[in-house]
């Protein structure tokens, strides 16, 4: 999937740079058939919840938009008013199907975007980037694609369409029993690929298998996993053997944010992505956030993570389109 892979390092002193990314979508229930007809965005007239934090700590979030956000005022008009300001970037996110054309079979396989067929895959981000251009005035530059769901064609794509970064790739989860991409053997730098005269920056989540583990966590978890009835996971994680750990404040505690944070610096990573789902914001729209009680402890974590971050880790604040400039075009 990703050709002429070069990874990058960074110097032992190089600060830890924090990048957040939303996943800026649509309300949908996660566990069933895909539906075209789930494109409410009523989240969105909240949004300024997370946005007010992040502009107290100075930091400008990516927003990977989809149609459904970038296609309706309701949508897009609070982030174009945060963009204008230069609060935020914006981003590219492909949820095949809720985009144009609505050519492919519904099923779960096709809710990757990298399981399409090249030409309908181009199709539908040619038609995400155009009306994104429309209603913002810019083509994005970044993308992410729903559900991680990057493929063989997405790199050629890409490249073909204009975009310099993806947000796809997703340590060190494991999609395929789904028809989905297999990231577990990734970890969490950022590499470049591509085309070699033009390449393309990766920058991952942010996660990984944490614990005592170390390099046997992989298979650990698999076979911890084949075990599920008796709650293999579970045990191993409370042994601290092997924790598979994410940067989100959906469904990971501050102290598990902070235990992934430390355990990664000290791999050499410096380059961190806070990422969750803008449908958060609002109870009732994910299995993360379902009372008001579960938002305010979602919103906690935010200032939680980023006092620990910015003061106590002496991080610094980055975006993709910051950090892309930091590295450079290769």
């Amino acid at each position: 999937m990703f050709t002429n892979r070069t990874e990058i390092s960074f110097a032992p002193e190089t600060p830890p740079r924090l990048i957040v990314v939303v996943d800026t979508e649509e309300e949908f229930d996660w566990k069933s058939e895909p539906d075209r007809q789930a494109n409410c965005v009523t989240a969105m007239d909240h949004i300024g919840r997370v946005q007010d934090i992040f502009d107290s700590y100075g930091i400008r979030p990516c927003y990977m938009v989809d149609y459904p956000i970038a296609s309706q005022p309701r949508g897009y008009e609070p982030l174009r008013e945060f963009s204008v300001a230069g609060r935020c970037e914006i981003g590219a996110q492909l949820h095949p199907w809720v985009n144009p054309p609505a050519l492919e079979t519904l099923n779960r396989s096709n809710m990757y975007p990298g399981n399409l067929p090249e030409q309908l895959e181009r199709q539908k981000l040619e038609s995400l980037r155009d009306i994104i251009s429309d209603n913002f005035g810019f083509a994005p530059a970044a993308y992410k694609a729903g559900r991680y769901g990057f493929g063989n064609n997405t790199a050629r794509i890409l490249d073909e369409l204009g975009f310099g970064i993806d947000l796809s790739v997703c340590p060190p989860m494991d999609f395929s029993p789904e028809g989905g991409p297999d990231y577990s053997d990734f970890d969490a730098s950022p590499f470049w690929f591509g085309n070699s005269a033009r390449p393309i920056l990766e920058i991952p989540c942010t996660g990984a298998f944490v614990g005592w583990g170390g390099g046997c966590s992989r298979s650990l978890f698999r076979l911890a996993s084949a075990l599920e009835l008796f709650r293999g996971p579970g045990i191993l994680a409370r042994l601290r053997a092997v924790d598979r750990l994410m940067l989100s404040p959906e469904g990971y505690s501050s102290a598990e944010h902070i235990r992934l944070t430390r355990d990664l610096f000290a791999r050499g990573i410096r380059t961190f992505t806070w990422s969750f789902h803008s449908p958060s914001v609002v109870p009732g729209n994910t299995s993360y956030v379902d009372t008001s009680a579960e938002l305010q402890v979602f919103l906690d974590s935010f200032y939680r993570y980023f006092d620990f971050f910015f003061g106590e880790f002496g991080g610094e604040a980055s975006s993709p389109a910051m950090l892309r400039e930091q590295l450079g075009n290769s």
